[in-house]
């Protein structure tokens, strides 16, 4: 069980008998403390806060400037990446137009022909380059003569030009047996050991076999300007350092931070480097290693660019990342440039080291000037304390004056202008309380005079009224007494409503709860009234929700508030119209939903909020007693439920009992 400690309780002290807990509470600390200590967290809160923003602000700006830096670097790796397989495109078609190449018959000699494309080639620096027939087979083959005659109609450039007669120029990646039939030294210049890397992906082969060339082919026409044939030409990137040498050169200029490149690029196949100046631990071109997994399954998996933070061998770069495709648009590898991390990390440390110690300059020249401030603040708001004071005391006719003009001395008037204004008050209500306490009495009386008075009045109204009615059954319609009876009968039983009435409102009858199916009672109520005159052109709709869970209720009591809310609503269509009953269970199952819906005339919205009010009707005059509602909303609530009405003027009004779906003497 969880304990209060009492006043009387000991007191907790500190490990060397110090000050007790209340103790230190009730030491007395000045305001001008107060608003140091205050001034000081907030310094201190501000300070930590826009710390850490500005720290976070300062570094979101470095990111954001190398990220833009390499997004640039890789457009020009790009322009630099394209001009070389624009400029083999440009030897390709060179040879195309040869006009020993065009002369088909030349090829009846295959040495000359080899020996013309053989210095083209080397002069050139093109690692592969054929010519084939107009069907795809291979007529020459100037980097391994030897072999000629098998179909490169299956090559996607060959047959691309095959198809359209356009020169075309695409990377291409080309398996280990095709470099080997364009030249064996290159299908060993293509093969690499993969080399594991941390951050890659799990990859169960362990050999490289196939290479990644910039390849062009161009249409042959003869000299008649017919199709003959297909040159192709090409440059294999394994091992080939020129193009990345060149992204670095072009980009980062051979600048070096602490000693290390700053730069790098690289072009990969798949995720495997093949050609790139990223350094591995021993200083060598990290050949072999892979990409990052993250890194892979954003540019080649997902075929988007890569711009940010990425682990390149055995450092973290700001790096850029591109897919490289194929004349297929098929992803067969990746174009990249980076710079090392650290020296972004070294300005961002610098910077922030900077705004930290301005900050921290600024908060100790604030504190210097905020204390003379508050300790000048703290002898006028003394002055303050003291009046409140003997305001607190009870003596409302205390002042007190500051003569600095600034907030302070409006707060003075303030108070001033309080005190005098609590002095008024003070004596309003003491005045209003002993007048309302008098009509509090008066009323508690009135309202005991009116039981009393219905209760003494209800034993001779009922001669009255029975009398009043013995005498209209006798009298002679002739001689015109038996009108004046008629009304004296029907005033007599008007004030014996009104007097039965009063007695319900002021003793209501505690109700006897049972178990009761509320949809039995208000068939009941209708089956009591659809027989009557007034509901004879009423169209009365039951919507009763079947399985209606019992209540716990006094049966006769809510008929009583079902019956006065019918016979309302049928009054209120002045016996014409339509009525809807309805009962459901919430969704919750904690309330039972009666619905009364009319196409009367409606309530007006000012009435609205006096409706259940006694003796408030909107009937004429000797049709109705203005307690009826009343009544039925007491009954309501003495069963825990609500009643609501919605109305509008014209379109009917619409009243909703709730009462509760739970035993209320279990609850």
């Amino acid at each position: 069980m969880s304990t209060v400690s009492q006043p009387n309780e000991p007191k907790a002290e500190g490990a060397a008998g110090g000050f007790s807990l209340a103790a230190l509470r009730r030491v007395r600390v000045t305001i001008a403390t107060k608003l140091i200590v205050g001034f000081l967290l907030v310094c201190l809160i501000v300070g930590v806060t826009f710390g850490v923003i500005g720290v976070h602000i300062i570094g979101g700006l470095v990111v954001d400037e190398a990220q833009e830096k390499v997004r640039t670097d890789l457009n020009v790796a790009r322009e630099i990446y394209l001009n070389h397989l624009d400029r083999i495109s440009d030897k390709v078609r060179f040879v195309a137009g040869r006009t020993f190449v065009r002369d088909g018959s030349s090829f009846k000699e295959r040495d000359k022909v080899v020996e013309s494309l053989t210095a083209f080639r080397e002069r050139e620096r093109l690692d592969v380059l054929g010519v084939t027939d107009s069907k795809g087979i291979v007529m020459v083959r100037v980097t391994n003569p030897g072999v000629f005659g098998d179909d490169q109609g299956q090559d996607p450039l060959v047959a691309r030009v095959l198809q359209s007669r356009e020169p075309v120029a695409s990377t291409c990646l080309m398996t280990g047996d095709q470099l080997r039939k364009e030249s064996p030294a290159l299908a060993e210049r293509a093969r690499f050991e993969v080399v594991s890397t941390p951050k890659t992906q799990s990859r169960a082969e362990r050999e490289e076999t196939s290479g990644l060339m910039l390849k062009a082919a161009a249409p042959v026409f003869d000299l008649k300007n017919q199709f003959i044939g297909v040159a192709y030409g090409g440059i294999l990137l394994n091992r080939n350092f020129e193009i990345v040498d060149k992204i670095k050169q072009t980009v980062f200029q051979d600048v070096k931070y602490q000693g290390e490149e700053i730069g790098s690029a690289t072009i990969f196949q798949d995720d495997l480097r093949i050609s790139t100046n990223v350094q591995n631990e021993n200083g060598a071109r990290a050949i072999g290693t892979r990409a990052a997994k993250d890194v892979y399954d954003r540019v080649v998996t997902q075929g988007e660019r890569w711009i940010g933070r990425a682990y390149v061998v055995n450092a973290w770069y700001i790096t850029a990342y591109e897919p490289i495709r194929d004349v297929l648009n098929k992803i067969v590898g990746m174009l990249y440039v980076g710079v090392r991390e650290q020296k972004y990390t070294d300005t961002r440390m610098r910077a922030t080291a900077a705004f930290v110690a301005i900050t921290l300059a600024g908060g100790a020249a604030s504190m210097c000037l905020f204390y003379f401030i508050a300790r000048n603040i703290s002898v006028l708001v003394h002055k303050l304390v003291l009046a409140s004071r003997e305001v607190a005391r009870g003596n409302l006719d205390a002042r007190v004056e500051i003569a600095s003009q600034d907030e302070l001395h409006e707060l003075a008037d303030t108070f001033n202008s309080m005190a005098s204004s609590l002095k008024k008050r003070d004596e309003k209500l003491r005045e209003f309380a002993r007048k309302k306490i008098m009509q509090s009495e008066r009323l508690a009386v009135i309202g005991q005079l009116a039981a009393g008075v219905a209760h003494e009045m209800n034993n001779p109204l009922t001669g009255i009224v029975t009398y009043s009615h013995l005498l209209l059954e006798r009298a002679n319609a002739q001689d015109g007494t038996s009108e004046f009876l008629r009304k004296i009968a029907t005033q007599a039983d008007r004030c014996r409503v009104i007097v039965r009435g009063l007695l319900d409102f002021s003793r209501p009858k505690k109700p006897d709860k049972r178990s009761c199916n509320l949809n039995q009672v208000l068939q009941e109520c209708v089956s009591l009234v659809e027989n009557q005159s007034l509901f004879h052109n009423i169209q009365v709709e039951k919507n009763f929700q079947k399985n209606l869970p019992l209540v716990i209720v006094d049966p006769s009591l809510i008929q009583q508030v079902f019956m006065n809310l019918i016979i309302n609503a049928a009054e209120a269509m002045d016996g014409k119209g339509r009525l809807s009953l309805a009962t459901r269970l919430e969704p919750d199952g904690e309330c039972v939903e009666i619905v009364f819906a009319d196409s009367g005339h409606g309530i007006s919205e000012e009435n609205l909020e006096r409706i259940f009010d006694p003796f408030f009707t909107t009937k004429e005059v000797g049709h109705g007693t203005g307690l009826g509602l009343a009544i039925s909303f007491g009954i309501v609530k003495e069963h825990e439920g609500t009643i609501a009405v919605e109305s509008e003027m014209g379109k009917g009004s619409t009243f909703t009992v709730r009462l509760p779906a739970r035993d209320l003497n279990k609850a």
